[in-house]
């Protein structure tokens, strides 16, 4: 890869460092200006049109890496078509407790079992109305706290307190971290929760005149009956979009280290296959029309293609940056139009679903 000597050097320094205080250092360089945000050309075969949307490119940063919306902008000069805050619950907390981070080097995978540490709404809402002229899409991941005695109430909060800065949002019951968070995604339950939000999203868009893009995230360990439910809830609630995947609680496959046994969940080039099997039946059962959010050990331009005709019409990636850098972001833009014409495709949309049943067949393992 074609990464600077400067680049080389930083990411070699935040990987001799504790994990989430390397974390922490990349946030502050980002706040600071020092990371370099070297142009990438917009190539129009990339952009993408979803809702009332236009996304310059398919690739995002996902939620998590900018929990508290401190770095939207410094993302989207590094080349994302579009970043994710979050995720963002009503109070502020803590998370678990530390060491919570860890790098699995030999898997190029992390394990985080964060717990949704966060500083709350107030603080998420003054950081994006300070940019809400700025250009560049910025989406909101709702979470609920962990303490709260009604979480649906939570995620209705969020909507209700983002929806006028929010360009979409994702509603996060998939995250491992926090107990019984993913039992929303249980059929009885998630009716209820996409019923809430859904009606909070159309009370707000009556006063800011937008219906604010709604996106459920879901784990990639849901087996095929759930994973039915779940698109039978979405599509009749008329949900948005979805977002596949989540971290994943297997180990399956990992190689002999320490921290591979750690609580939490796992990302990285191990939930590749795993999340694009899931993001493929996802597809199969949701038909051509419902946009998707492809997520989940994406490194290389390669990869991402292969999300791409797995049916995901849009990208996120995170993990791979702890161990490639910023510099993949441009690597990825640059390498997904040879990927289209090395496949003889001329956009994006033609390649998209192309081995939407050979990866919804595949074997997780």
């Amino acid at each position: 890869m074609s990464f600077s000597l400067l680049e080389k050097i930083a990411l070699t320094g935040l990987q001799q460092i504790d994990a989430e205080t390397a974390h922490g250092v990349t946030i502050k360089a980002l706040k600071t200006g020092m990371i370099p945000c070297p142009l990438v050309a917009p190539d129009p075969r990339l952009s993408v049109e979803l809702w009332d949307l236009k996304f310059p490119n398919p690739l995002g940063m996902a939620a998590g890496f900018d929990k508290n919306g401190e770095v939207p902008d410094a993302l989207l000069k590094l080349g994302f078509g579009y970043t994710e805050v979050g995720s963002v619950t009503p109070l502020p907390q803590s998370g678990n407790p530390k060491p919570r981070l860890f790098r699995l080097p030999k898997d190029q995978g992390v394990i985080n079992r964060f717990g949704f540490n966060n500083e709350g709404h107030a603080a998420m809402r003054a950081r994006l109305m300070s940019r809400k002229e700025k250009s560049g899409i910025v989406g909101v991941n709702v979470g609920a706290n962990k303490e709260a005695q009604d979480r649906i109430a939570d995620y209705v909060s969020g909507i209700q307190v983002f929806a006028d800065i929010a360009d979409y949002f994702t509603v996060n019951v998939s995250s491992p971290n926090t107990p019984g968070l993913r039992n929303l995604q249980a059929r009885s339950t998630l009716a209820e929760l996409l019923e809430r939000v859904i009606a909070a999203r159309d009370e707000e868009a009556q006063k800011i005149a937008r219906k604010v893009p709604v996106l459920l995230k879901i784990a990639p360990d849901v087996d095929d009956l759930e994973l039915q439910d779940i698109l039978e809830e979405v599509l009749d609630k008329k949900v948005d979009g979805l977002i596949v995947s989540n971290t994943t609680l297997s180990r399956d496959g990992l190689r002999p280290d320490p921290a591979a046994q750690e609580a939490g969940g796992l990302s990285g080039k191990p939930v590749f296959r795993r999340s694009t099997i899931a993001l493929a039946k996802a597809r199969r059962l949701a038909g051509p029309d419902l946009p998707i959010i492809g997520v989940g050990g994406i490194d290389s331009a390669e990869a991402a293609f292969i999300k791409i005709t797995a049916g995901a019409n849009l990208l996120q990636l995170y993990s791979a940056l702890a161990y490639q850098g910023t510099g993949l972001v441009r690597e990825i833009l640059r390498g997904l139009p040879r990927e289209l014409e090395k496949h003889g495709f001329a956009t994006l949309d033609e390649a998209r679903g192309q081995n939407v049943d050979a990866w919804a067949k595949a074997d997780p393992n």
